[in-house]
């Protein structure tokens, strides 16, 4: 399984529809994902050191050097498809390159 973390500024709306559109789409492209939503205030490295990708809402500044690979997942909410796929593209490219599959 591939465990992925989404954040947003509240840890409530928009990282719960990031964490559903992934774990949808990754879904019917044959990935096995699990998304957890956060908020951003929350994240430690610790907590990041359970996930293979990191999903926020927008470039964030956490305050410490992340280990895992980066997808910002923000046009998602758009809820328009060309410019939702460049970021499932970016998933698939991270999961396919880190071989988490």
């Amino acid at each position: 399984m591939i465990k992925i973390l989404a954040a947003c500024g509240a840890g409530v709306n928009s990282s719960h529809q990031i964490k559903e559109a992934i774990e949808t789409q990754m879904s019917e492209r044959g990935y096995d994902v699990h998304c957890d939503a956060v908020m951003v205030k929350d994240i430690t490295e610790e907590l990041v050191s359970r996930y293979d990708i990191f999903t926020p809402i927008a470039k964030t500044d956490l305050g410490f050097d992340l280990t895992i690979p980066v997808v910002e997942a923000g046009p998602i909410l758009y809820r328009i498809p060309t410019m939702s796929e460049p970021v499932f593209t970016a998933l698939e490219h991270v999961i396919k390159e880190n071989q988490l599959n």
